[in-house]
């Protein structure tokens, strides 16, 4: 029985590789890199559905993994993204959120499983849909992702 490599440890997209091509070497970036935190704390403010936020910005080079969402109130009717300017979902979808103190993972499977890393910085955004923001409490966004050591 055959035994296939990742998609990281082959240099391929396939997922059907048995052996990677010599002198490959993964992206430092997805195999044995460092994880790091950007973390954005915004207090809400009853922010409009024409506002944006900005929440960081990730460095070239990156591979975003995954992001955690906390508030300490439901956000009610509002949907919130999280993503970069022209593409608003890249991490997170527009979705509501409703569960008040309880950290929720999101990340979608085309940027988690990324080829590469970025090539450019990213300045990572929450856009905000359907509903203003609550008039009061405070949402907490975790981006985490992996550099080379």
């Amino acid at each position: 029985m055959p035994q296939y490599l990742s998609n990281e440890l082959a240099g391929t997209t396939t997922g059907t590789t048995t052996a990677a091509a010599t002198g490959y070497r993964p992206f430092a970036s997805v195999y044995g890199a460092r994880v790091k935190r950007l973390r954005a704390t915004v207090t809400l403010a009853s922010q409009t559905t024409s506002d944006t936020i900005l929440l960081g910005t990730l460095p070239t080079g990156a591979t975003f993994a995954y992001g955690v969402l906390t508030a300490s109130a439901t956000l009610g009717s509002s949907t919130v993204a999280v993503g970069i300017s022209g593409t608003a979902g890249k991490y997170r979808a527009a979705a509501t959120f409703t569960s008040a103190d309880t950290p929720t993972l999101f990340g979608t499977a085309a940027t988690v499983g990324a080829a590469s890393p970025l090539a450019a910085e990213e300045n990572v955004i929450a856009t905000i849909a359907a509903a203003n923001l609550p008039s009061s409490g405070t949402l907490v966004v975790d981006l985490y992702y992996s550099m080379p050591n």
